[in-house]
């Protein structure tokens, strides 16, 4: 497996390694219900739109609820984009439980002064909030961190400035870096773009961008995703120059790397226990944060304390659809308050309640439907599988003569072929979009496979039940006749009823495949190797079941199409079809690579 695809085992500590055992065979925590715990024995006092003044003049606005007793508390500070009405609950639980809660808007956001523009302020206004805290009467000087999406990358931000008040933190379905965030190997997520840049445009939550989320909009966003050039798309409708700035830097430039952490892990002293769905749009960057916390932490604390939980979820996180076609289990979420408080009463009051002995690594099994601790990613018993593409050259559509087996290809046989039209894209359903919730998670592609511009590659129904835990990728050696395009790979698990549920999927923009930096096109007609990264996943594929492969060139609205003429990404309106050749010989052996866990 190539480094970008594939993690390092993560270091471990020896106390861990002996405990993780007993934590495999119960699969579940080492130790039970009966750990101490902070218990809901105070009043609270509330303290309305207190101003937090920033190095530069600027006040936010914060909300205290804190425990009415005398004494100092250690204290739990969230820095919210959206509003912190969503988080009242979590505030008072802990309230009451012994914790000063400390909810602040970022600047630009709802009653905090300033102008808001993303990304740009988090680190110093973060920092100096986590100091003004520390300093405060009811503060003992210790601080943990929460917050979900924007708010987790708010924790994240001041990190490697290192307030020493900060001992631990909880961020939820979050990023590395903005690029990573904004794009995926290279390829713009237009749904995220549109939608957070018309939420980010004013002070207060804006009525149309919530319909976006409850299924109920009033844009028509159909039609505004179709818009083109994207630079100027939203322009009727409001004035963003953010989502401007973001199609502009389409290249991890230096831009991007201001905004993140990827190159800063080193000096990050606070331990951080991350949360991810395998459906979520930022699972990929909570991987790689476990990683750089584990391995480049800048200190023992966030090296050897770093955790993280997935499970089956979107970007929501710990929530399950009752309508999708595929059932978890009763166990498929967990007690999200009573996880927060185990971690804070580790961090900040010293209680002894065997959250770090828990090995590093919690995952929900899909398929299997349990939860089970692991000791590092990509998991040490892994078997890297490939699975080889075959046909006849007819592998178009659920009607073509697509396989896949582990049998490697022969010599002289005939490529697949389809044609890519911008016009008429592949659309979005299930996986990791992290907007409309219709189209969200586990869903059934089995008629979106009639498609001919969707190759389809299957294997023999399942003999015995075949686990897939850890990073998915295709090989793939494909030629087109535009000078760039995108290829497209989704991994469904076929039931004996015809479902086809949608487990994990990834996309390559030819003109990214050797460099996030420095695009090049490619040569039409020549042959190229293509890695395309479906991300992480963990799913037992039962006997009975087939494993299904699609390829093709689209995930729209999720991404941005290509528009295959090689134009500057977002700046144009002309579009092209491509015919798209995939080949799969002795040659040129296209492949799945399964993370087969024995």
């Amino acid at each position: 497996m190539p480094n970008e695809c594939r993690l390092p085992s993560l270091p471990i500590p020896l106390t861990i390694l002996l405990l993780a055992g007993a934590a495999l065979a119960a699969g579940n925590a080492p130790r039970g219900a009966e750990e101490p715990r902070s218990q809901p024995e105070y009043r609270i006092r509330t303290q309305i739109n207190l101003k937090v003044p920033m190095r530069d003049g600027v006040n936010l606005a914060a909300d205290v609820f804190r425990p009415d007793a005398p004494g100092k508390f250690p204290t739990l500070l969230l820095r919210s984009y959206h509003g912190t009405q969503g988080y009242m609950k979590m505030a008072l639980y802990f309230a009451r439980r012994g914790y000063a809660v400390v909810m602040v808007d970022v600047r630009g956001r709802y009653d905090s002064d300033g102008e808001f523009e993303f990304y740009v302020y988090e680190p110093e206004d973060g920092y100096d909030t986590q100091q003004w805290v520390g300093k405060q009467i009811w503060c003992n000087g210790k601080i943990g961190l929460f917050g979900h999406s924007y708010n987790g990358f708010t924790q994240l931000m001041p990190a490697p400035l290192q307030s020493p008040h900060v001992l631990c933190m909880i961020p939820s379905s979050c990023q590395q870096t903005n690029f990573g965030h904004i794009y995926n190997d290279g390829v713009l997520q237009l749904n995220v773009v549109v939608t957070a840049g018309l939420f980010g445009s004013g002070r207060v939550l804006q009525p149309t961008i919530a319909g976006v989320y409850s299924g109920d909009p009033f844009l028509d966003y159909d039609e505004i995703y179709r818009r083109l050039p994207l630079i100027t798309a939203l322009d009727d409708i409001v004035d963003l120059p953010n989502v401007k700035k973001w199609i502009e830097h389409s290249t991890y430039d230096e831009y991007w790397k201001a905004h993140g952490i990827k190159d800063k892990y080193d000096l990050i002293q606070a331990p951080a226990y991350f949360v991810n769905g395998w459906y979520g749009n930022l699972l990929l960057e909570g991987w790689r944060n476990l990683n750089g916390f584990r391995l480049q932490g800048g200190s023992a604390a966030a090296r050897e304390g770093t955790k993280i939980i997935v499970g089956p979820w979107t970007h929501a996180v710990n929530r399950v659809d009752p309508d999708w076609p595929v059932d978890f289990g009763e166990n498929a979420t967990y007690d999200s308050l009573d996880f927060h408080v185990r971690w804070y009463d580790f961090w900040l009051k010293g209680i002894d309640n065997g959250i770090g002995e828990e090995p590093p690594i919690k995952i929900f099994v899909m398929g299997a439907n349990r939860w089970r601790f692991e000791n590092e990613w990509p998991l040490e018993r892994t078997r890297f599988t490939p699975f080889y593409l075959h046909s006849g050259g007819k592998a178009n559509s659920l009607q073509g003569d697509g396989s896949l087996t582990t049998e490697e290809p022969g010599p002289n046989v005939p490529s697949d072929g389809y044609v890519y039209d911008p016009e008429n894209p592949v659309p979005t359903l299930g996986g990791r979009i992290s907007t409309n919730p219709e189209l969200q998670g586990p869903r059934d592609r089995g008629a979106l496979q009639e498609r001919r511009d969707i190759l389809v590659y299957n294997s023999e129904p399942l003999e015995e039940d075949l686990e897939v835990t850890g990073p998915v990728e295709l090989k793939l050696y494909a030629a087109s006749s535009a000078v760039d395009t995108d290829f497209t790979a989704a991994l469904t698990d076929v039931y004996p009823d015809g479902r086809a549920i949608l487990i994990c999927e990834g996309i390559r923009r030819a003109s990214f495949r050797a460099s996030l930096e420095h695009p090049t096109p490619i040569e039409p007609g020549k042959v190229y190797e293509y890695s395309i990264n479906l991300w992480e996943t963990s799913n037992v594929f039962k006997a009975g079941h087939r494993i299904r492969l699609e390829v093709s060139s689209s995930d729209f609205p999720r991404y941005a199409r290509n528009l295959n003429t090689g134009n500057r990404s977002g700046m144009s309106a002309e579009i092209l079809k491509a015919r798209q050749t995939i080949h799969h010989s002795k040659r040129y052996p296209s492949r799945l690579v399964l993370p087969v866990i024995p």
